[in-house]
């Protein structure tokens, strides 16, 4: 009875052990998500939070109604969209997985009990055997540095996650701006139109206008109409985009925009050594090295173990009815007669030597996303600047220069309105011009710290990468 009771009482400790060593997953994935925030927050000044209780749905709540009742700058959508995607939010589960994995590459494989009671007429043989798998303690460090690494890697990957919402938000709510801006701009066109159809109708009722140009003004008042319907679909799909990527529904969706894009900067911003600043600091580099470093350790360990891979230690207890008990250990391991571990080695090489030329493309890649953003933002403020310092400042003049000659009466209100139609495409490519420049703008400062694909789904992406390449 007294050795069952020590046997409990062993028992009941090893399991309070295992207890404590699992407890200790839920604050490294709490470290881990505060070196995520910080991160972003050194990159865009913004930092999301993780909702895990009441506690903090209800502050997040409180943020969002007082972005909300007012009109939402870029980095306010931004702020809300960290706080508020489920998607980012869910990502953030993979950073307590990650965590519940390293902390399991701390432990050692659990120990093995068997019990046997065997009898033969009066004689009853009892068997009991404890055993643990060695190798599991020779390489647990080991093991743990690679699942250590693999972990740095999952926190770069929830750091891309969020970066690449916040910059597919500031994207959205540009345009989000823009075609509210050109929906607006489009809905006076059409109202001149209106008055340009209704005034040609009652000309022609009294014989002062002919019906080529009487159709020509209803034609301008119907194409005004339609595309007054097209730009309102474009506004509403617009901030309908924009309020996914904040995770808003309901009576938030009313939520308010400036009436006007941004003014541009008086001179384009300048970046040097691009190039390099995209090695240094993007996110998706970083993990490619992790990559690497992981395998390589990988490697090396697979080398050490391949003609090893199973070794056992037990301990054995025996008692037969009548004799004294047996004791005595057991080793046990596998024989390499058929696989030699050679295909093993040579699949841990290939996967290694994979990763180093997916490194390689991405510094390639990411070298070229930076010269190509640059460009954009270049070409983009030039052609923005064009239109508002020379093209506009024309078309105005020209405006005032009919209105001159109206007012003289050396032309008609037709070619007056005439005129006014010839200023709706300029003023609708100023505010392209001027929406693209932002857009550009965006994608420069994005360019050289995160991986990010305009259109791409917030949320997922990277992550699903991570993990399915996570047990190479």
């Amino acid at each position: 009875m007294m050795s069952q009771a020590i046997t409990m009482r062993r028992l009941t400790a090893s399991v309070a052990l295992v207890a404590l060593l699992g407890a200790c997953a839920g604050p490294v994935a709490n470290r881990a998500f505060e070196e995520v925030a910080s991160t972003t927050e050194q990159r865009i000044g913004k930092k999301p939070v993780w909702i895990k209780s009441e506690e903090d749905e209800a502050q997040v709540r409180k943020t969002i109604d007082d972005l909300l009742a007012k009109p939402l700058s870029a980095d306010d959508a931004v702020q809300v969209a960290l706080l508020n995607n489920r998607r980012l939010q869910g990502n953030f589960s993979e950073l307590g997985i990650g965590a519940a994995d390293l902390t399991s590459s701390w432990r050692p494989e659990n120990p093995g009990f068997s019990f046997a009671r065997l009898r033969r007429g009066q004689e009853i043989e009892i068997e009991r055997s404890i055993g643990i798998d060695a190798l599991s303690l020779l390489v647990l460090p080991i093991t743990a540095s690679i699942e250590s690494r693999r972990f740095e890697r999952t926190k770069l990957n929830t750091a891309t996650e969020v970066l690449s919402l916040a910059a597919q938000t500031k994207r959205a709510w540009y345009e989000a701006v823009a075609a509210e801006q050109t929906a607006k701009y489009v809905a006076q066109v059409r109202e001149s139109a209106e008055t340009q159809a209704e005034l040609a109708r009652r000309m022609r009722s009294v014989g002062n206008w002919n019906t080529l140009d009487y159709i020509r003004e209803q034609i301008f008042y119907a194409d005004a109409t339609a595309r007054l319907a097209k730009s309102r679909v474009m506004a509403t799909a617009a901030r309908e985009r924009l309020g996914r990527l904040m995770g808003l529904w309901g009576k938030d969706m009313a939520y308010k925009l400036p009436d006007r894009l941004p003014t541009l900067p008086g001179r384009p911003r300048s970046v040097e050594n691009i190039e390099a600043k995209a090695i240094t600091e993007r996110l998706d580099i970083q993990m490619a090295k992790a990559d690497v470093s992981a395998l390589q350790k990988s490697y090396g360990l697979t080398n050490a173990t391949r003609f090893v891979n199973v070794l056992e230690v037990g301990f054995q207890r025996n008692s037969e009815s009548g004799a004294k008990d047996q004791t005595g250990y057991e080793i046990s391991f596998q024989v390499p007669l058929f696989d030699f571990g050679d295909a093993k080695a040579t699949k841990a090489e290939q996967y290694y030597l994979q990763a180093v030329h997916r490194l390689a493309d991405t510094a390639v890649n990411a070298r070229s996303a930076a010269r190509e953003a640059w460009l954009g933002y270049q070409t983009s403020y030039e052609l923005a600047k064009h239109y508002q310092d020379e093209v506009i400042p024309l078309r105005q003049k020209a405006s005032e220069e009919m209105v001159l000659r109206y007012n003289g009466m050396l032309i008609s209100v037709f070619e007056l309105l005439s005129d006014a139609r010839d200023q709706i495409a300029d003023v609708t490519s100023a505010l392209e011009a001027q929406r693209d420049f932002w857009i550009a703008d965006t994608d420069l400062t994005f360019v050289t710290i995160a991986p990010v694909e305009a259109g791409t789904p917030a949320g997922g992406g990277a992550i699903a990468a991570a993990r399915a390449g996570g047990g190479h």
